[in-house]
């Protein structure tokens, strides 16, 4: 008797924690919900579009003034941490994407140097789980994103203490760069390949980290150096993914490689751009653009349909429908980057597609979320959580 009533004492105590997941789930998706919101008003605002004035609506404007931070730190930081602290699962890895969109918060509101700060935090936080899981896992995928968690550390202590874009950039775009390579090298870890491709890998990301070191001191030759990494990471992608076999398949695999090797066409765009922008040409927007919607943005819509029931614990019924919003990001890409570059108007209505493209992707996940529990039922989706 004396045990039972401890067990249902425990029972009782135990019963609050699902709640408490689902409140701290809900908070941190607010968080990065908050910070996608701000970096595209933000970038909407640089263009002139349909989005306040900073110098009469202070607040706000303090949010469209830090778009980059807003989206790199803010959104995908906050979001790729959430990925790396339920695959840890541990407790105290949730700090780093709590940090990432709390220091959001701060930008959103105009709190720059609290902000800043925090997002180098987050950046530390998120160093030391990568540190823990290589102990756990000595891999060369978990050294490649304890190294991208090196970059975004350097690029947020470089913003923080009030560096400009040349050299904060290439160190935030590594961040992401290097964690995507780190997670393809993980999904085709046993594909067969030729020792001196991985070889070749890792000379490619140490280029492009020499590129990110260089950009500060030299803008013109380490954005050379950046660029030409880029277009070699680019093509090095598309020799050895898994994709370009997948993509002859059907269903979720096939729609994922035709993401991933879309996603590798716009990193090498980018690449070229990023060349360009260091010899003077006016090519600023599509170097960042083209990477980070072109092939950021391509991989996060390819890899979503797997990785939100990982850590949102929802499951998607994944159709035909999820290549709109892809073939609308492509197209608006095109608009912005391509047409865009002989017409400012074009530019604007590019980057104005731009920012509807990931509000018709959420509206996709959600949907698609929902057609998952009309045709499973409540109790399907209370298996999932």
């Amino acid at each position: 008797m004396v045990t039972a009533a401890f067990s249902a004492a425990g029972r009782r105590r135990r019963a609050p924690v699902p709640r408490t997941r689902s409140v701290a789930r809900v908070l941190l998706a607010a968080l990065a919900g908050l910070s996608l919101a701000g970096g595209v008003a933000g970038g909407l605002w640089r263009l002139g579009i349909a989005v306040p004035d900073p110098l009469s609506f202070g607040r706000a404007g303090q949010v469209l003034l830090v778009h980059a931070a807003l989206m790199i730190c803010g959104f995908l930081g906050t979001v790729i941490g959430i990925e790396r602290a339920v695959a840890v699962k541990h407790p105290a890895a949730f700090l780093a994407p709590l940090a990432s969109g709390a220091g959001a918060l701060c930008l959103a509101f105009g709190q720059h140097a609290a902000g800043a700060w925090l997002g180098v935090a987050a950046a530390l936080l998120f160093l030391a789980v990568n540190a823990a899981v290589v102990r756990r896992q000595r891999a060369a995928h978990t050294l490649l994103l304890l190294a991208a968690a090196g970059a975004w550390v350097a690029g947020s202590l470089l913003f923080a203490v009030g560096h400009d874009g040349d050299a904060v950039f290439p160190w935030w775009f590594a961040f992401l760069i290097m964690t995507i390579a780190a997670e393809r090298l993980e999904m085709t870890r046993l594909m067969r390949r030729r020792p001196a491709a991985n070889l070749t890998l890792h000379a490619v990301l140490a280029l492009l980290l020499a590129g990110a070191a260089w950009s500060g001191a030299a803008p013109r030759a380490g954005g050379l150096v950046y660029g030409a990494a880029l277009v070699l990471l680019a093509a090095w992608l598309v020799r050895f993914d898994i994709a370009r076999r997948t993509v002859f398949t059907h269903g979720l695999s096939r729609y994922m490689a035709v993401c991933l090797l879309w996603g590798y066409a716009w990193l090498g765009v980018a690449g070229a751009a990023w060349i360009a922008m260091a010899l003077g040409a006016p090519t600023r927007d599509a170097a960042l653009h083209a990477l980070g919607l072109g092939f950021v943005f391509s991989m996060m819509m390819g890899h979503a349909p797997v990785v939100l029931p990982a850590i949102a614990r929802v499951k998607l019924q994944f159709g035909a429908f999820f290549y709109l919003p892809l073939a609308a990001l492509h197209l608006s890409l095109v608009t912005r980057l391509g047409l865009g570059f002989f017409s400012d108007t074009l530019r604007g209505a590019g980057a104005a597609l731009n920012a509807a493209t990931i509000g018709f992707f959420a509206a996709t996940v959600a949907g698609a979320a929902v057609a998952w529990r009309l045709q499973h039922g409540a109790a399907g989706a209370g298996k999932s959580r």
